[in-house]
């Protein structure tokens, strides 16, 4: 498991299942800030594109000081990113920026969205964007979770009306939101979806506006602000004992991978929001002329008159004395015909007539995970730690229920226990968006009640039915794993239904540089006891695998086998897939087990295709041993070592002449030089290693988020950009055609730069000094060429490499003209 340190906080605004599966605990201040929550009926919707796009500062203010019921549509996953912490990239990245953004929301307030758009990467403009998503389908999802949302409010991150001045992605979410705005009252506009929600109106759209969008302050003071509003997000709340901006930058710390760890700020701050659509409010309330007290709903008015006399003489010191009348206005809600909001504050009331009663209820299950037709047992705690008249009548989960209606005496806990066998046709617990294959540009998800989820609902909860003061009422509790570890205390993970067994292959692309068979471990991990069955290896024509299918037997759950089978490849260069086959009792299993595990998110288990990619290629090199310095995380070493070379990782700390002396080529990794502060005193070394005749590949570093952290990134002059070729199939021409990078020992051709991914560079230097030598010339449709994705200068007898090509995208893909090409750097002869 990696571990990360992140930062306590003593308050707690809002516990989300997705994201803790710790037991909410509240104290009176924050009881008494539900219920001020609870008494306002009004909703807000902030409209992005990815994971941190989103204004924390704005959310939180909306949810804590307005008390708007908020939330964040982020169109994508933030699949397309880099990952700052860890090796996870593409689905698995998405996966943990979803949990992310959930953290995020566990501490502003907010709830989250998303669409099926899956984040293909940078893209220049909206055109390129809705050229690789589906528009219908995007827009159908912007307009069904407006419906099921119903807020009053939108606001959109990004300015709609300047196409390509900014992110295509970011600009085509505000794009989609103004056109959405006006579909969602239409019942000819995606009318299957009426058949689970209503049309719905919002009030008015904003764009969430700054100096920035004006190009400097000056400008900004010069506008003209007739159409915003200015909101001052710095309040501070004295129940919370925090601000709003310290909230605010707790939620957007929560974006680790991205490196968005920061310092909490407090202090008067402004936001400005300019109306779209809509009528102008009257003053700096946005909810200005729109009714959000009970008189909004059907029989709210005499709920109101009993929640609002509460908050007005809230017992701080004993909020059970509250509990008769939040039973009462329960009650009275479910009389309600607005079955919209008297859902929503139905749940909320649930959760403070918990909460002022001191109820514990815990589902703890004996294990991790059970498989479909598995069997595990769950311990039920209930406890009530206050003189509440209160009964556990039963336990009910799944189709299993049991009936003891104890009565919980005060602070006496219950224990009780409960078999459970899982139904066979129970869903495996992945995320949602990738059980199906999808497209570049759209996850594909069959069931469409999915949609907006930010995750996989978990197939077990349990149902406690309790008699509160003579009154029946159920409080739903996800099933959980409660344990301890000694060095990190009392934890929690979700319960998960996972397959009999799990079969993978540790290297995703396997590269055959000549004719020669390679040995290829296939490992079976077995998540039930005593499997029996059989393993087999899948491949394509071309392709030779002896031993193709083994028998196998494993007795306890957790443990693996490791079985090899024997890969043979074309004689001619080709690209194909492996993927192991698991048979047990008549059943296929053809999923691989990825855990992802921090220790700021939740547990997460995916469930992808099992399949490697296997490429035959005549590849040469010259040299043998690598130094890699690593940086903000690629696969480089483990792709190059498929080729035959020996990859030893550096240490920064021990950088010095004698430790690098004995290398062929060294290569840095991604943004080393942005997230490794030991360089700034190691560089000289690298540069003296060049100059006595050594290789030094240096892969793109960013410029822009922070110092670079070096003052003497080259021996010459070199400035980098933002300049970026986001079209991976973009035509590449070759500048120097005589260069040995291009020549030697790999002819560098046209047709290596086919079947790219993603995209073909980013951060390229846009000046350099006239001893570098750019090697190719590339451009995105419109844009003039970029020069410098490699630039190349012999510096004493070696060789200074920088490179902003992606490299750390192409090799884990197993593209063969990126090896090729990446293969000539390392082997550039000494310069004599």
């Amino acid at each position: 498991m990696r571990h990360l340190l992140v930062s306590c906080v003593i308050f707690t605004l809002c516990i989300n299942l997705g994201i803790s599966q710790a037991p909410k605990k509240s104290s009176s201040s924050e009881i008494y800030h539900s219920l001020e929550k609870l008494n306002f009926l009004g909703s807000a919707l902030y409209i992005a594109a990815h994971p941190d796009d989103e204004n924390t500062r704005l959310i939180s203010y909306l949810s804590n000081n307005v008390k708007a019921k908020t939330a964040y549509l982020s169109l994508t996953r933030g699949d397309g990113g880099q990952n700052l912490i860890g090796p996870e990239i593409r689905e698995q990245l998405g996966v943990l920026r979803t949990q992310e953004l959930l953290g995020a929301r566990s501490k502003d307030g907010g709830e989250q969205f998303f669409s099926r758009a899956n984040d293909f990467g940078y893209s220049k403009h909206p055109d390129e964007t809705l050229a690789i998503w589906n528009k219908k389908e995007v827009l159908g999802d912007v307009v069904q979770i407006i419906r099921q949302f119903k807020p009053d409010v939108i606001i959109n991150r990004f300015d709609h009306k300047n196409p390509g001045s900014t992110h295509g992605h970011h600009t085509t979410s505000a794009m989609l939101s103004v056109e959405a705005f006006d579909l969602v009252n239409d019942p000819k506009a995606y009318p299957e979806q009426l058949k689970t929600t209503d049309t719905w109106q919002p009030q008015r759209l904003f764009f969430n506006t700054s100096w920035w969008f004006y190009g400097s302050e000056e400008a900004f003071d010069k506008a003209d602000k007739s159409k915003l509003l200015k909101l001052d997000v710095g309040v501070f709340y004295p129940m919370l004992g925090v601000s709003n901006n310290e909230i605010a930058s707790l939620a957007s710390s929560q974006h680790l991978c991205q490196g968005f760890g920061r310092i909490s700020t407090r202090g008067s701050q402004d936001e400005y929001i300019e109306l779209l659509k809509g009528d102008m409010p009257k003053n700096e309330d946005i909810f200005e002329g729109i009714n959000t007290t009970w008189s909004r709903i059907d029989g709210g008015v005499a709920v109101g008159k009993i929640l609002n006399k509460i908050e007005e003489n809230f017992n701080f010191k004993n909020p059970t004395t509250h509990l008769p009348e939040l039973i009462e206005a329960y009650k009275l809600l479910q009389k309600s015909t607005d079955t919209h909001w008297k859902t929503i504050k139905s749940e909320e009331l649930k959760n403070i007539i918990s909460a002022v009663a001191g109820l514990y209820l815990e589902a703890n299950a004996d294990k991790t995970n059970s498989t479909p037709n598995g069997e595990f047992k769950v311990s039920i705690e209930a406890l009530n730690r206050s003189i509440a008249d209160i009964t556990l009548k039963s336990v009910r989960i799944g189709t299993t229920t049991l009936s003891p209606n104890v009565a919980l005496k005060n602070n006496a806990k219950e224990n009780l226990t409960l078999d459970i066998t899982v139904p066979k046709n129970t869903s495996y617990t992945s995320p949602y968006w990738l059980m199906e294959k999808g497209t570049l540009g759209m996850y594909t998800v069959n069931d469409k009640t999915l949609i907006g989820k930010p995750e996989t609902p978990r197939a077990f909860h349990a149902d406690f039915e309790l008699s509160i003061n003579n009154y029946s009422l159920t409080i739903t509790k996800p099933v959980v794993f409660h344990y301890s570890e000694p060095d990190k205390g009392e934890l929690y993970r979700p319960f998960e239904v996972l397959p009999e067994a799990s079969a993978s292959i540790k290297d995703k692309v396997i590269i055959f540089s000549d004719g020669s068979a390679k040995e290829i471990p296939v490992t079976i991990k077995a998540l039930t006891d005593t499997i029996t069955g059989e393993l087999e290896l899948c491949f394509s024509k071309g392709w030779k695998v002896s031993n193709a299918k083994q028998a196998f037997t494993i007795d306890k759950r957790g443990d693996t086998k490791t079985f090899m089978f024997t890969v043979t490849p074309p004689t001619y260069e080709a690209e194909s897939s492996i993927s192991p086959l698991i048979k047990i009792n008549g059943k296929e299993l053809s999923k691989e087990l990825v855990v992802i595990s921090y220790d700021h998110i939740p547990t997460q288990s995916v469930l992808l295709p099992s399949e490697a990619k296997v490429v035959r290629l005549d590849i040469k090199k010259t040299g043998k041993n690598i130094g890699y310095i690593a940086g903000a995380g690629d696969k480089i070493p483990e792709s190059l070592e498929q080729i035959g070379y020996s990859v030893s990782t550096i240490d920064p700390d021990n950088i010095n002449t004698e430790s690098l002396k004995d290398f062929d080529a060294i290569v840095v990794g991604i943004r080393a030089y942005n997230v490794v502060n030991q360089l700034k005193f190691k560089q000289h070394f690298l540069l003296d290693y060049v100059k006595n005749g050594g290789n030094l590949v240096i892969q793109y570093n960013t410029a822009g988020r922070g110092s670079l952290g070096v003052d003497n990134l080259s021996p010459y002059t070199l400035e980098l950009s933002r300049d970026r070729v986001t079209d991976e199939n973009a035509i590449v021409s070759i500048l120097a055609k005589k260069h040995s990078v291009l020549n030697t020992p790999n002819k560098i051709e046209a047709k290596d730069f086919n079947n790219w991914v993603q995209e073909r560079g980013l951060y390229f230097p846009n000046k350099w000094g006239k001893e570098f030598t750019p090697i190719l010339a590339m451009a995105d449709k419109g844009e003039t060429a970029k020069e410098g994705s490699i630039l190349i200068a012999p510096y004493g007898k070696g060789n200074y490499v920088y490179t902003g090509i992606s490299f750390f995208r192409e090799l884990p893909a197993g593209v063969p003209g990126a090896y090729k090409l990446f293969a000539n750097l390392l082997s550039l002869p000494k310069n004599n």
